[in-house]
C-alpha cells in the first residue's frame, strides 16, 4: 500500500485543483459573461494539466520508482 500512496495523493491534488478551476471559472463567467468562451478554453486546458499529474504518478508507479 505504501508504494502506491503517491498515486492517491496525486489524484487528491488533481481533484482539488479541478474543483478550484471550476469554481473560479464559474465566478469569472459570472463577472464577465462576454468572455465565457475564452474562460472555458483556459479552464479546459488548466484541468487537463492538473489531471496530467495523475498520469505521471501512475507512470512512475508502473516503472517501480519509489521515493
Amino acid at each position: 500500500m505504501t508504494g502506491s500512496i503517491h498515486i492517491g495523493l496525486a489524484a487528491l491534488g488533481a481533484a482539488i485543483g479541478v474543483g478550484l478551476i471550476g469554481m473560479k471559472a464559474s465566478e469569472a463567467v459570472g463577472r464577465n459573461p462576454g468572455a465565457a468562451t475564452k474562460i472555458l478554453v483556459q479552464a479546459i486546458l488548466s484541468t487537463a494539466f492538473a489531471e496530467g499529474i495523475v498520469f505521471f504518478a501512475i507512470f512512475l508507479a508502473k516503472k517501480g520508482v519509489h521515493f
